[in-house]
């Protein structure tokens, strides 16, 4: 009999100081690894505006210059960190920022205002990469308290360089990120309980902005969910995404364009995955909604019975019940896309729980601000 496979362990560094110290400890530390990430996320990127039909490929870190260069208006702690990140690392930032970015500069591409490559409604289906995320209201968790939880399926190659990053900065909450290497944060939370996190969609309209891991970032500094929230809302965004935050008091999620953003509270258990539920946004989305966005969307729905514990939601992340749509997703699928994290916060504890990779394949690990 063979063994099993052992358990995904998941890296975690801690990083202090103002934000050259953070990024040139964060770039110093993971230089081969962030150089790694930027490369195989450049190819990725090529393959994906190919099958759309678009070669000029180098676009993409023109744009990543454009969008850092707005950074710094919109937030100069991530401008600096990023910067300080890149030089630590010896690599250009806008390469880093592009790389780390990729889903929303792909879609300036792909689905901007003046793009022509991809059809509205086109026969390529809309995030095969996607992510399900679930909000818990307090009235329907098992221990009485807000949980938000998703996992995060992107390129299988990511799966190496997923990282979990603890910043306690001169100034500022502390904060944990669940991100790629080199990266801002992806999923995060800080140490007053305000967790955030997101799942990709496609609407066209897509314009140099602020992409989406800077948006993520500004917002895990916020005092509240809905502080979080409203700064999402009122940002210059680059792309389409759906954005979530919570914290002890309550969830709730927006739907957004590069230019509107539709507001849902977590009154009941809700779900989300990579489709636009909004009629509005459903007109303008730039790829059909994908089988395995609808499936995980049902799924996780019907899967969320109160009162609802970590056990459940590990349950659910872990499910196979739709084979390659299903919300845990394998390389092995050949469907371009892996589940690489996995994370359950719990604002009132102000704990984040994560595991690298899919549910029953990384070690799960507490994330927390004692010491």
């Amino acid at each position: 009999m063979s063994r099993p496979a052992p358990l995904l362990e998941l890296t975690r560094l801690t990083i202090a100081g103002d934000p050259e110290a953070m990024g040139k400890t964060y770039g110093q530390t993971l230089a081969v690894p962030i150089r790694a990430f930027v490369a195989q996320r450049m190819l990725a990127a090529r393959d994906y505006l190919r099958e759309r039909g678009i070669r000029d490929e180098s676009t993409l870190v023109a744009l990543g210059r454009t969008c850092l260069a707005r950074l710094e208006q919109w937030d100069v702690e991530g401008w600096r960190e990023l910067r300080a990140t890149a030089a630590a690392a010896a690599i250009d930032p806008a390469e880093l920022y592009a790389a780390g970015n990729m889903t929303d500069l792909r879609d300036v591409i792909a689905l901007g205002e003046t793009a022509g490559a991809v059809s509205a409604k086109s026969s390529i289906h809309a995030d095969a990469e996607g992510c399900t995320a679930v909000l818990v209201p307090a009235a329907a968790s098992a221990d009485g308290a807000v949980i938000a939880a998703q996992t995060w399926d992107l390129n299988p190659g990511d799966l190496d360089y997923v990282v979990a990053v603890e910043r306690r900065p001169t100034h500022g909450p502390r904060t944990w990120a669940v991100t790629c290497v080199g990266c801002p944060t992806l999923i995060g939370m800080n140490e007053n309980g305000v967790a955030v996190g997101t799942t990709n969609i496609k609407i066209r309209g897509a314009r140099p902005g602020i992409p989406y891991l800077s948006l993520l970032h500004r917002a895990v500094r916020a005092d509240s969910a809905n502080a979080a929230l409203d700064l999402i809302a009122a940002a210059p965004r680059a792309a389409a995404h759906t954005y979530w935050a919570a914290d002890a008091q309550g969830a709730g999620d927006i739907e957004c364009s590069a230019t509107d953003a539709v507001r849902r509270q977590a009154t009941t258990p809700l779900s989300r995955t990579n489709h636009c539920l909004d009629p509005k946004h459903q007109q303008a989305e730039g790829e059909a909604p994908s089988t395995s966005s609808r499936a995980r969307l049902a799924r996780s729905g019907a899967g969320l019975v109160a009162p609802v514990a970590d056990a459940d939601l590990m349950k659910l992340f872990a499910d196979r019940s739709d084979g390659i749509d299903s919300i845990s997703r394998f390389a092995e699928d050949g469907q371009g896309t892996s589940t690489n994290a996995c994370i359950i916060a719990h604002p009132a504890a102000r704990i984040m729980r994560a595991c690298r990779g899919a549910a029953d394949r990384g070690a799960w690990v507490t994330l927390g601000f004692g010491g």
